[in-house]
């Protein structure tokens, strides 16, 4: 297990380079090299698809799993394994961020981050923080093999047979084996070929497991494995006019991702941040994630306009601890997912996501923790 330091959230205004003193891992996006490599007993890092649950009996519920804007079951982005060494019971340990498909629902997050207390506000990005320690009823408690031989202990709670990511607890009247999450899903799969299924199931007396099953649903982001890698190992200058022949994301798909942040930029300051952005990130332009957890970190802003002060981020509503931040979503990663350049298409800056500086213990397997969105200047008029 890689070491992973507690840190203090630095939210001084006057130290925007703080983070590039920092050593920073970069999450990058690459397919699996094994259709094995994303389960859940090998501990991943993964975007997209469905979540590889790391409690997969204790999963959040009821109105945690919705947008709370437009009430529809959230979708799964991403989740990042960042254990720590400091105590057992953090021996293993994951966050997992879900978000609303709709850009309407993130634009009103955009504003309803602002409130305070946070507990009032609805918000279209969540935020799950997972530990178990390294005795646990779940996984052996020795290190995977990594040769498609490792097996969890034993099997999780059925899962919805749409989305495959939330806890199915609501099941087909009909057949009695598939389940849902949602009355919506359960109504979307029985559109999309369920009624079909379902009568054959009922007659051949089928027991196939929910949890076994890939979801039905075709809207899920394609997913990906995040390979880590230390930002020190790029820092390095990077000309100006040079050609990325090699690189996966051509210069000019990047400024069609980012081109509309430009339009949003409020004086000299956010051209000054937006400066330092592209620049840090040139060095290694297809990374889509940045993780630092280290004391006095700082996310790297797109912008200075729409960034969030200390009394912004709300204290754990567990232990009552600081939130400090952990790691930041980059707009590269909806490039991954084949996101239009649309309007009304999801867009951001950057997701930043804050935790629990103590990583409480507890008894919620899921405890939710903060996500800031910055999509654009937060003058932009809400739909």
């Amino acid at each position: 297990q890689e070491e992973v330091e507690d840190l203090m959230n630095d939210d001084d205004d006057d130290n925007e380079n703080d983070e590039v003193q920092k050593p920073v891992t970069l999450g990058f996006a690459e397919k699996p090299k094994n259709k094995w490599s994303l389960l859940r007993q090998l501990f991943p890092s993964k975007a997209g698809g469905v979540p590889a649950w790391l409690d997969p009996n204790d999963l959040p519920s009821g109105r945690s799993c919705l947008c709370d804007i437009c009430g529809e079951p959230l979708q799964f982005l991403l989740q990042v394994y960042a254990p720590t060494a400091d105590r057992e019971s953090t021996f293993h340990r994951a966050l997992y961020l879900f978000t609303c498909p709709s850009m309407s629902c993130l634009l009103r997050d955009q504003h309803e981050q602002w409130k305070r207390p946070a507990v009032n506000a609805s918000r279209s990005v969540k935020v799950f923080r997972c530990q178990l320690p390294r005795d646990n009823p779940f996984y052996s408690t020795e290190p995977p093999r990594h040769d498609g031989s490792d097996k969890p202990l034993g099997s999780g709670a059925p899962l919805c047979n749409w989305c495959g990511t939330w806890k199915g607890d609501k099941v087909c009247g009909s057949c009695r084996e598939a389940r849902y999450c949602s009355e919506k899903h359960q109504a979307m799969h029985w559109r999309s070929g369920h009624k079909v299924t379902c009568q054959n199931s009922s007659t051949n007396g089928g027991n196939s497991s929910a949890e076994d099953e890939k979801p039905a649903s075709r809207s899920l982001w394609p997913e990906y494995e995040i390979v880590n890698e230390d930002e020190a190992e790029y820092d390095v200058d990077v000309p100006a006019d040079l050609d990325n022949t090699n690189c996966l994301i051509s210069r000019n798909q990047m400024d069609d991702s980012v081109n509309s942040l430009i339009d949003c930029f409020q004086g000299d300051s956010d051209r000054r941040s937006w400066g330092n952005f592209q620049e840090r990130i040139a060095r290694a332009p297809e990374q889509v994630l940045r993780y630092c957890r280290n004391v006095g970190a700082r996310p790297l802003w797109p912008m200075s306009s729409g960034q969030p002060s200390t009394a912004d981020i709300p204290n754990c509503s567990y232990c009552g601890k600081p939130r400090c931040f952990e790691f930041q979503v980059l707009p590269q990663l909806l490039y991954f997912f084949s996101v239009k350049n649309d309007a009304d298409s999801l867009d951001w800056a950057t997701i930043v996501v804050y935790s629990c500086e103590a990583s409480c213990d507890g008894a919620a397997g899921y405890k939710e923790e903060f996500a800031w969105v910055q999509v654009s200047s937060p003058s932009q008029v809400v739909p």
